[in-house]
C-alpha cells in the first residue's frame, strides 16, 4: 500500500510539472485567453514557426457573478421574485495542443455551467495552418495565407461570438451579458480561411446543421446541411487606428432542429430573471429571445469595429427569416446593436462603455414584438489574467400579447462579476 501511494505522488508530482513546464510553451497561431486576445477575432496567421515538437498547453476559465436585479410584469402571470445574492460559480478547461508543425488542436471542457453542473465537452478542432504533414512545403504559397479548421466546434458565423462570454471565458466580454439574440453554435463541419497582406479576409465553410449529433432518420432524413460564409477588411491602418467590416452568412435548407440561437448550454448571465413563478425548472436562457426558427434559417450579420487610441466602438446589424416544420410561411426577425467602449490607464488595463441592443420580430402566433436592452459597463484589469467587471443593464419587452408572461416585462439592476482566465 505505501508503494501505491508513493507512486501516486510520484505520478501526481509529474503531471503537475508537465502541465507547468506546458504552460511556458508557445503555441503558433493561437489567440491568447488573457489580456492580450481581446479584440482578437480569427485566430492570428502567422508564417513563422516555433514548433520543435508536440506541445501542450493547459488552461482554463472561471467567473462568478453577484447580482442584485429586480423584475416585472403586467401582473396578469405572476413572475418568480429574485434577490441579491451569487450566482453558480462556472469553469472551463481547455486542451491545446500542438502536434506538427501548422498543425494545432483545441478543446474546451464546461466544468460546471450553469445549465449542466456535471463537466461535459463543449467541443473541439484541428486548424490546419501548414500541410507539411503531407510533404514539406506543400502547398506553401497558398497556405501562408490560408487556414484549415475541422471539427465539432463553435462555428464563425458573425463577430459578435469572438466577443460573448462562452461559459467561463468572460474576459474578452467588456460587458457581463451577451446580446439579445445570442447567436452561437456548434456543429460538425469544415471552415476554409484566406487573407490577404492587403487585409482582405474571406471564409466558407459547411455543417451538418445538428447541434445534437444522431443518426436516426427524421422526416426520412438524418440531418441537413449549413453553409457558412464571411467576407471583411480587417488592418491596422496607423499606430493610433484599427478598422474591421465583415458581412457574414448562416443558411440551412432543412434541418430536424436548428440551434443558432438556443445552443448555449452555458446559459444567460441573467439568472432567473423574467421566470413564472410556478415553474420547477431553471429557464437558462432567460433575458435572451430565440425566434424559433427550428427547422429553417437564413441569418446575415454585419460587423463594423473601429478603434482610435482607446475609443472604440463595435456594432451588430443582424436580419434572419426562417420557420418551424409546422409553418407554412417563413417569419423575420432583426437584431441591432451598439457599444463603445473606452479604455484608459496603464495597457489600457481600465475601461467603460455602453451598448444599446434592439429586437424585433414576429413570433409564431403572429405577434410582433419588440424587446430594448441598455448596459453600462466597467471594468478593472488588475492583471492581463483577472478581470473585475461591473453592469447595470435595463431590458424591455414591449407588445407581447396580453397575458404573456413578458407582457410588459422588464428587469434592470446591478450585476458583478469577476473573471480569471489563463
Amino acid at each position: 500500500m505505501r508503494a501505491i501511494f508513493k507512486n501516486a505522488i510520484l505520478f501526481g508530482t509529474a503531471l503537475v510539472g508537465v502541465g507547468l513546464s506546458a504552460q511556458n510553451r508557445q503555441i503558433d497561431n493561437y489567440r491568447q485567453p488573457d489580456k492580450r486576445g481581446v479584440n482578437v477575432f480569427e485566430s492570428p496567421k502567422d508564417t513563422i514557426t516555433t514548433f520543435e515538437n508536440v506541445k501542450v498547453k493547459i488552461g482554463g476559465s472561471f467567473a462568478l457573478q453577484y447580482q442584485a436585479l429586480d423584475n416585472e410584469n403586467s401582473g396578469v402571470q405572476p413572475l418568480a421574485e429574485v434577490g441579491s445574492n451569487f450566482n453558480l460559480a462556472t469553469a472551463n478547461l481547455d486542451l491545446d495542443v500542438a502536434l506538427y508543425d501548422g498543425v494545432n488542436m483545441h478543446l474546451r471542457t464546461y466544468l460546471s455551467s450553469r445549465h449542466h453542473h456535471e463537466p461535459y465537452v463543449k467541443g473541439g478542432y484541428f486548424q490546419i495552418d501548414k500541410l507539411d504533414f503531407i510533404s514539406e512545403g506543400f502547398l506553401g504559397d497558398f497556405m501562408d495565407h490560408a487556414t484549415i479548421k475541422i471539427g465539432h466546434m463553435e462555428n464563425n458565423y458573425g463577430d459578435a461570438h469572438f466577443r460573448r462570454s462562452d461559459n467561463a471565458q468572460a474576459i474578452y466580454n467588456p460587458f457581463v451579458g451577451n446580446l439579445i439574440m445570442d447567436s452561437f453554435t456548434t456543429e460538425v463541419g469544415a471552415e476554409l480561411y484566406y487573407r490577404t497582406d492587403s487585409g482582405f479576409l474571406g471564409m466558407i465553410g459547411f455543417t451538418n446543421g445538428k447541434l445534437n449529433q444522431s443518426v436516426t432518420k427524421s422526416n426520412g432524413s438524418t440531418g441537413g446541411a449549413a453553409l457558412l460564409a464571411k467576407l471583411g477588411y480587417d488592418k491596422q491602418i496607423s499606430d493610433d487606428l484599427r478598422f474591421r467590416l465583415t458581412g457574414s452568412l448562416y443558411n440551412t435548407g432543412y434541418a430536424p432542429n436548428v440551434y443558432l440561437y438556443s445552443a448555449d448550454r452555458a446559459g444567460s448571465r441573467y439568472y432567473d430573471i423574467m421566470q413564472d413563478a410556478t415553474a420547477t425548472g431553471d429557464n437558462f436562457r432567460s433575458g435572451r429571445f430565440d425566434p424559433g426558427f427550428t427547422n429553417q434559417i437564413t441569418a446575415v450579420m454585419i460587423n463594423p469595429f473601429v478603434k482610435y487610441g482607446g475609443l472604440e466602438f463595435f456594432g451588430t446589424v443582424e436580419v434572419t427569416s426562417g420557420k418551424g416544420l409546422s409553418e407554412a410561411d417563413r417569419r423575420n426577425a432583426e437584431q441591432y446593436a451598439g457599444e463603445l467602449i473606452y479604455r484608459f490607464g496603464k495597457s489600457e488595463n481600465l475601461f467603460i462603455g455602453g451598448r444599446y441592443n434592439t429586437v424585433s420580430a414576429e413570433l409564431a402566433s403572429g405577434d410582433d414584438i419588440n424587446i430594448n436592452r441598455f448596459q453600462l459597463g466597467a471594468g478593472w484589469f488588475m492583471t492581463k489574467n483577472v478581470l473585475l467587471k461591473a453592469e447595470y443593464v435595463n431590458q424591455k419587452y414591449k407588445d407581447y400579447p396580453a397575458g404573456d408572461l413578458l407582457e410588459d416585462g422588464q428587469f434592470d439592476g446591478p450585476i458583478l462579476e469577476a473573471v480569471i482566465s489563463f
